[in-house]
């Protein structure tokens, strides 16, 4: 009697989610980005790094009037309400500044395919900024990840641009690995972690390329982390402050960032 055909490995998806094709899932996450941005003809972008939980101005406005009229929520709920609604800015300013990026780009590089904002995918600020572009009628990519509590793509990524990633430190080579510039919004844990290894891969010179590195709106960074403090205490040198830059404005980060990508665009044309 004659054996059945055995499955093959790569349709196998009890093996291709075991343990053992742990290496196989990784290089997937590799060579399908890759692919997709290639096939996209996406050559470099402007990353905007921020906190999920940074909410539109309207959206918190309407959170904060229903307290306010129900009359049923407690001070801390108010006060939270009341927070979501001074940090809206945030929100507001990165749609802002990814429009009128995403405008430039268009207008200078025909097809679109130069300085596109990219986000880590879900909801705040990299809405946000995802939005800003969408808004520009621009290109808008999203390199997001699966988490416990699922975090979901935002409505503003173009389908095709559209990244689900389960390794960390591959959705972060990614973002890195395309980017000529990252703005950095107000966040929590995960926009600490982004800067601080986007800062130690530039300080090592693991990176090479020519970086913008921008921290938007120095009192809140202020109070977060004193990074000067780090100098004075010897533990960095003081070149390194030099790494990145402090921006109050979308005025500001406007300024900042257009001389820098035009100045990197020209580069790249005399090394072809």
């Amino acid at each position: 009697m004659k054996n059945k055909k055995a499955l093959k490995a790569y349709k196998d998806p009890k093996f291709l989610n075991s343990p053992a094709a742990r290496e196989l899932r990784i290089l997937s996450e590799y060579l399908e980005p890759k692919s997709r941005l290639r096939r996209n003809k996406v050559q470099d972008t402007v990353v905007f790094f921020g906190s999920a939980r940074t909410l539109p101005a309207k959206e918190a406005q309407k959170q904060l009037d229903i307290l306010k009229a129900q009359g049923t929520g407690g001070q801390e709920e108010i006060k939270k309400a009341q927070r979501d609604l001074e940090n809206a800015r945030y929100y507001e300013d990165a749609v802002e500044l990814a429009r009128r990026l995403t405008k430039w780009a268009m207008e200078r590089y025909t097809p679109h395919s130069r300085f596109i904002v990219a986000t880590g995918g879900g909801p705040g600020i990299m809405e946000a900024a995802n939005r800003g572009a969408k808004l520009a009628g621009g290109k808008s990519i999203g390199f997001n990840i699966s988490l416990p509590f699922e975090q979901e793509p935002n409505p503003y990524i173009d389908e095709e641009l559209n990244f689900e990633f389960h390794y960390f430190f591959m959705r972060k080579l990614w973002l890195v690995f395309t980017a000529k510039a990252f703005v950095i919004f107000p966040g929590g844990f995960g926009t600490l972690d982004e800067f601080m290894e986007v800062l130690t891969l530039v300080q090592t010179g693991k990176i090479k390329k020519e970086l913008k590195i921008i921290l938007y709106d120095r009192a809140f960074w202020d109070q977060v982390i004193n990074i000067p403090k780090l100098s004075e205490l010897g533990t960095i040198s003081r070149q390194d402050l030099r790494l990145f830059k402090y921006c109050n404005s979308v005025d500001e980060m406007e300024q900042e960032l257009i001389p820098h990508l035009v100045r990197v665009e020209k580069k790249s044309r005399l090394l072809r």
